[in-house]
């Protein structure tokens, strides 16, 4: 099972246990961690699950598609290299450690 780290917008890092085939969002709402809203529930029709995935796993998770790039315009937080919705990050083994960080603000 693959663990995930957030680290929460007060600066506090938690690690979880995530499941394959999960996303990165679910995994944080089922946890109750602050901070990732999920308005949509993972459609991406909002930007309330923005992240910030750190350097070590951005060619892991890969770039965000054309229709995540435009929703993430509508973040109130700062885009960074690493800006993903979580809902389009898909947990797998490679993705074990993976840590993200959220944002303070989210839309």
């Amino acid at each position: 099972m693959p663990k995930l780290v957030f680290v929460l917008p007060d600066g506090t890092e938690t690690g979880v246990d995530a499941r394959t085939g999960d996303s990165v969002m679910i995994t944080a709402t089922q946890n109750g961690l602050d901070g990732v809203v999920a308005e949509c529930g993972g459609n991406l029709s909002c930007a309330t699950c923005h992240v910030w995935v750190r350097d070590d796993f951005l060619d892991a998770v890969g770039p965000p598609g054309e229709m995540e790039d435009d929703m993430m315009d509508l973040a109130t937080s700062d885009r960074r290299t690493g800006s993903r919705l979580s809902c389009q990050i898909i947990v797998s083994e490679e993705l074990d450690g993976l840590t993200v960080e959220i944002p303070r603000e989210q839309p």
